[in-house]
């Protein structure tokens, strides 16, 4: 979970990766949960051209017998092109099948100016052939149109999808690939065993965390929150990497800064962890001791870091140099660090 965790958190880290998964996750909010499930979309007020097409005819039928009981010219002119562009046709199809309403329609066609011309269609043909310019509807009820929107909203949605996945995961290994970089380095500061100061003679720690640096790992910056025994906070420390050497990935790590901040101090205390190489060259020395007072790294080796009511003891629990076309003990393959800290009085 830690790897998913920390490899999420690198790809989100990247505004186009977190642009695309905000998409993805608003489309879905607005439009699926928000615009069809909380609030859907309600129609009232709708015209008569509006009308599914087996309601117009029913609209048709009722006007023809009104006519018939109350013939208003004018009245029955301005329901008929309520209708909209399908009036003529759906006239056209009544008078060809007009049933009991024969006398009515003709009557209805005279007033509204409309004279059938059609050849007439059984009423089988009349039904199932739909309206020009219509689609035939389907089976439930539910318009073709509003199906194909539908169909298209979610292949929008799956493509954008597909594409934040790409984005998010293409290239990444496994979640469950214990050989990548932040997973060995884990179970090697499971494995590592924290110092046991009271054996030494010393007061056990107010804290005591456990780190370590894998080759690989181009983002490597912990860090550690310190609190009292009550649970106040006190402070924070952590390590991080300082200085590469050489070019190409994955980095190749020369230096760390290891820091310590006081709640109650006014600075934060750092040191400059470096390779036996790095400490040698008096040049590539120097230029980091602008960042803290430099120190090499051995095993089982010790660096202390105070500030105003904390102290901080950096121990060098393991660490292997890499190999390559760089000068000898000049990076890290892994390096294994345990920080200690105590209050003072």
């Amino acid at each position: 979970m830690d790897v998913i965790r920390e490899t999420t958190r690198d790809r989100l880290s990247n505004p186009l990766v977190a642009g695309i998964v905000g998409l993805v996750v608003g489309i879905f909010i607005g439009w699926i949960i928000i615009g069809w499930g909380i609030w859907p979309v309600t129609w009232t007020d709708a015209a008569p051209a509006d009308l599914e097409t087996s309601w117009k005819q029913d609209y048709l039928h009722m006007m023809v017998d009104s006519y018939a009981i109350l013939p208003d010219t004018e009245t029955a002119l301005v329901r008929w092109t309520g209708l909209g562009p399908e009036a003529s046709q759906l006239l056209a199809q009544l008078a060809a099948n007009p049933g009991e309403r024969s006398g009515r329609v003709q009557t209805f066609q005279q007033a509204v100016g409309q004279v059938s011309v059609e050849v007439p269609l059984s009423e089988a043909e009349i039904i199932a052939t739909p309206l020009p310019g219509t689609d035939p509807e389907p089976s439930g009820g539910i318009p073709r149109t509003t199906l194909i929107l539908v169909m298209c909203g979610v292949v929008a949605i799956l493509a954008v999808a597909v594409t934040a996945y790409l984005f998010l995961f293409r290239r990444q290994p496994a979640f469950s690939d214990a050989t990548s970089p932040v997973a060995q380095a884990q179970e090697f500061t499971r494995q590592a065993e924290l110092t046991d100061f009271t054996a030494r003679g010393e007061m056990p720690p107010m804290s005591q965390f456990m780190t370590t640096y894998m080759l690989g790992d181009d983002l490597f910056d912990d860090s550690f929150s310190i609190d009292s025994p009550t649970g106040e906070f006190l402070g924070e420390c952590g390590v991080g990497i300082s200085e590469s050497i050489g070019v190409g990935e994955p980095k190749k790590v020369a230096a760390y800064e290891v820091w310590l901040f006081d709640k109650n101090d006014i600075q934060t205390v750092t040191k400059v962890l470096m390779s036996k190489h790095a400490y040698e060259d008096g040049t590539l020395r120097d230029r980091l001791q602008t960042k803290g007072e430099p120190f090499q790294a051995e095993p089982g080796a010790e660096m202390i870091l105070e500030t105003a009511t904390l102290r901080l003891v950096a121990r060098v629990v393991d660490m292997a140099y890499g190999s390559g076309p760089t000068p000898p003990q000049s990076y890290f393959d892994r390096l294994t660090l345990e920080l200690a800290i105590w209050q003072k009085a």
